[in-house]
């Protein structure tokens, strides 16, 4: 689902099958593109700033500075050894939500297997983590508190994480890149323009929003209290 044309139509995917398994090879070519990008990024972004346009360096500089007064604020002093997966994840996020709106591209974002795949990746870590501070059998006690028929009650809460963070962040992404090839048929260049900047804010907002969600799943981890 992209915005490039060329016929290819809304939520189909380039499909390619191997030992039973189907890949949608767009996703994986935009992921691992999303993933390059940000690769390059980084390595331009700590090179010397003759090297690299400053603007981009201090944007970058700007949103590390940003995320890590987030983790010390939300995940206090412990937190700044998950600093690289969040940073990383944030640009991650905002690269692979933006790349959509570039003409022949898709969002990595855009299909739920790549949002669902990180939200799980969050929410496994949530677990190690908690098991690695408190120890398993005190970790494991948590889910029978305050008392023991709220198991139940909590085991949801833990399923439903992965399920609304990923979504939230594949409906928002997916909607906005459809509502961005309706606009371009039914009005052209003003108004699709008009969405199309409004969609690059709302890229950014939703990295943003995915990765303090998961921050915040993470730093209950990390508290040895319950």
């Amino acid at each position: 689902m992209g915005h490039g044309g060329g016929g290819h139509e809304i939520g189909v995917h380039k499909l390619a099958h191997f030992a039973g398994l189907t890949f949608n090879l767009d996703t994986l070519m935009m992921t691992w593109l999303t993933m390059a990008i940000v690769i390059i990024l980084a390595i331009l972004a700590t090179r010397r700033a003759s090297i690299i346009p400053r603007g981009w360096q201090n944007f970058l500089e700007m949103a590390v500075t940003a995320l890590l007064d987030q983790i010390d604020n939300t995940m206090g002093p412990k937190g700044r050894k998950l600093a690289p997966l969040i940073i990383t994840l944030f640009l991650f996020l905002v690269v692979g939500n933006e790349l959509g709106l570039v003409p022949g591209f898709t969002s990595p974002t855009n299909d739920i297997n790549t949002t669902l795949g990180l939200a799980l990746m969050v929410i496994i870590l949530v677990h190690i983590l908690g098991i690695k501070e408190r120890g398993t059998v005190r970790y494991c006690k948590h889910f029978f508190e305050p008392y023991i028929p709220f198991v139940v009650i909590n085991i949801i809460e833990e399923l439903a994480k992965p399920i609304t963070l990923s979504f939230r962040l594949f409906g928002n992404i997916l909607a906005g890149e459809i509502l961005l090839i309706i606009l371009g048929m039914l009005v052209p260049y003003v108004i699709p323009t008009a969405w199309l900047a409004f969609s690059v804010f709302v890229g950014v907002v939703q990295a943003f929003i995915f990765t303090m969600l998961s921050m915040s799943y993470l730093s209950n981890s990390l508290k040895n209290d319950h």
